[in-house]
């Protein structure tokens, strides 16, 4: 899904390198609304894509997220995500925590947030179940007013740039209360979800906010997928399964449809995704995961796929995962099986 943000400061040197910044901007058209950040591993970072996936598993697990967006251009977008979940049987459902930390230029925007969330298990009949969850969130916005060029600055015929602006100062920081919520359908093999995420649509404004008005759009996802096992080894490390996959994202103007698959052999995972926006093609995703017993690590590489591609060849991202908390299975407790990146 393509980010943009309604102002941003170009931080290369060169004139080759500034105009593959504006062909760029004109591809992805920067100059609209801003999105959420989004991973590739959109089910290694589960809770983050949909809150009814927390405590989906018999064991808590921490989850780190790293992802650096069109790594060859310097100031783009890098974030990071850290998440903790675990299902209690008191409450009959799961608790999840997540914290994410996005930089967009060389420390032009930087958002971070902390999110809590409670889903609850119902179980339908001895073959589906359903979680439903909610989430609250607060957000802060940080906003480096004085790295910033305005128009007023910039001489029509010298490109001299000036050292004041006659542009209002905005407030360097602001917080934003936000709410989600979502809700997972699965057997087991079979799982689908549907979250609706900034359900208020709250303001994000840096000037007056009673004036002016720069609403975070609502994003909605829907997502599903099977588990299929492709031979009957006794041995797991001899298991193999596939696990086609599909997910949609809408946030605004901007959508997003991947189209994909695993397959697992054991400890060891490949998958491959292709992205389609709004837009146009967006990407082709390679994934590589190893799963051992407390622990997983995955590595995704999206090739740019549009028009972006010479400026902005690849984007990366990396999953650890480690279950710090091992319980025996209950028949309270049911588990989904899913992709775990």
């Amino acid at each position: 899904m393509k980010r943009g943000y309604k102002i941003m400061k170009l931080t290369l040197s060169g004139r080759k390198k500034v105009v593959i910044y504006i062909v760029i901007a004109l591809c992805l058209k920067l100059d609209l609304h801003a999105q959420d950040p989004h991973f590739s591993q959109f089910y290694a970072n589960a809770i983050y894509t949909n809150p009814a996936f927390a405590g989906s598993t018999h064991h808590g697990r921490f989850v780190s997220n790293a992802r650096n967006q069109w790594s060859r251009i310097s100031g783009t977008f890098t974030t990071l995500s850290a998440a903790y979940d675990e299902h209690y049987d008191i409450i009959n459902g799961g608790i999840g925590l997540i914290v994410t930390r996005d930089q967009a230029g060389v420390g032009l925007l930087t958002t971070n947030s902390i999110s809590g969330m409670y889903s609850y298990q119902i179980p339908i009949n001895k073959y589906v179940t359903v979680r439903a969850a909610i989430q609250g969130s607060l957000i802060q916005k940080t906003l480096e007013f004085g790295n910033y060029t305005w128009g007023d600055q910039i001489m029509k015929r010298s490109g001299i740039v000036k050292p004041v602006t006659g542009e209002s100062p905005a407030n360097p920081s602001i917080f934003i209360p936000n709410v989600s919520a979502g809700a997972v359908v699965y057997t087991k093999i079979f799982y689908g979800g549907f979250a609706l995420h900034n359900i208020t649509e709250p303001n994000q404004s840096f000037w007056n906010s009673y004036t002016v008005k720069n609403p975070i759009h609502r994003r909605i996802t829907a997502h599903s997928g099977i588990q299929i096992q492709i031979n009957k080894a006794k041995n797991a490390k001899n298991a193999q399964m596939i696990s086609p996959n599909i997910l949609f994202m809408q946030q605004g103007p901007f959508t997003e449809l991947d189209l994909g698959m695993y397959y697992n052999r054991g400890p060891y995972i490949i998958g491959g995704y292709y992205r389609q926006t709004s837009e146009n093609p967006d990407a082709f995703i390679v994934l590589l995961g190893l799963r051992r017993e407390k622990l997983r690590i995955g590595y995704s590489y999206d090739a740019t796929l549009s028009n972006a591609r010479p400026g902005a060849p690849a984007s990366h991202e990396i999953s650890v995962a480690f279950e710090l908390r091992k319980r025996t299975p209950k028949t309270r407790v049911r588990v989904i099986r899913c992709p775990e990146f």
